[in-house]
């Protein structure tokens, strides 16, 4: 039975939700019977080491992969279907907006495709806020990684989406560059869910945990209860690397 992380009120209301979910590539599992509920207005870290099955959960909440077994919704649909997709903004890992097309055409494109109201205000304020004004007309193939990177984080928050699933957001991006993305995802509204591998970007844009390895739940729970598992002095990322390797 998939168990349900309570919200800041004690009030759960799942948003996102796996139950039972087993996924296999030929013969090796990536998700095992992974189970857990995310309740609407959460910011969740999806925590683990590389190969946890990390961005398979991701691919699985945006429906490009089904479950071999198990049941995935987003705010009560399936993933793929019309509704989902509509709530939902997904920055991949390695993200590779359409390299032959300007950073402007990309966000009028997408926020086109998205039905964005008022698009050309929008992706003006995206333009200015993330620096990328001087990179509107130039193609994403002539772009650095860190730009590119900006531009895919822009694509993902183009329509304000209900439910945010991002996978390593501040790959790339330089140390006020973070500083300026942590910010604009913190004044963001809806649910978050953020994969890495690394406590500090957790700690940043999340509240709560659910750390996965080999595709099943480790532990899930606040920040800061997972802090008080170890000493008063104990920096977290021992705690978290004690319990992983402790699973692996």
């Amino acid at each position: 039975m998939t168990q349900s992380l309570p919200s800041a009120s004690g009030t759960p209301n799942p948003c996102i939700e796996l139950s039972n979910v087993s996924k296999s590539y030929g013969l090796v599992p990536a998700l095992s019977n992974l189970s857990f509920a995310i309740p609407e207005g959460g910011r969740y870290a999806l925590l683990g080491p590389n190969g946890a099955g990390k961005s398979t959960t991701l691919k699985l909440l945006i429906g490009s992969l089904r479950p071999d077994s198990g049941r995935v919704s987003i705010l009560g649909s399936p993933p793929d279907s019309r509704a989902a997709k509509a709530e939902v903004g997904y920055l991949p890992e390695d993200a590779l907006p359409y390299r032959m097309l300007s950073v402007r055409e990309n966000l009028e494109y997408i926020g086109s495709l998205r039905a964005v109201g008022d698009l050309k205000n929008r992706v003006d304020y995206l333009l200015d806020a993330l620096d990328l004004r001087e990179y509107e007309r130039s193609n994403v193939g002539r772009l650095s990684r860190g730009n590119t990177q900006k531009l895919a984080i822009a694509l993902a928050i183009v329509h304000s989406p209900k439910v945010l699933l991002l996978d390593e957001p501040l790959n790339y991006l330089d140390i006020p560059t973070q500083e300026k993305v942590i910010a604009m995802l913190e004044s963001l509204q809806g649910t978050h869910l953020v994969s890495t591998h690394i406590m500090s970007i957790a700690g940043r844009l999340t509240d709560s945990v659910v750390m996965i390895s080999k595709g099943t739940i480790l532990w899930k729970g606040a920040i800061d209860e997972l802090k008080r598992m170890g000493s008063p002095d104990e920096p977290i990322e021992k705690i978290v690397a004690r319990m992983m390797t402790g699973a692996i």
